[in-house]
């Protein structure tokens, strides 16, 4: 968020709530965007042919 911050010319003194400074420049929250890279590659793995290693990585089990 210092980042952001500094962006929009914005002190931490200035109390500003990092929802608005986000708001300011159109950015998505570091949640959902990781949300949403995972979904990409679980799709990802699900296209995958059932002899690729990755698909078969899905049902391995560890023992123990």
């Amino acid at each position: 968020m210092r980042m952001v911050r500094q962006m929009c010319g914005v002190k931490l003194s200035d109390k500003v709530a990092c929802e608005e400074l986000r708001d300011r420049l159109g950015l998505e929250d570091v949640v959902t965007v990781l949300q949403c890279n995972k979904l990409k590659w679980y799709g990802h793995v699900l296209r995958k042919d059932d002899t690729e290693w990755v698909k078969k990585c899905m049902d391995f089990v560890v023992e123990g």
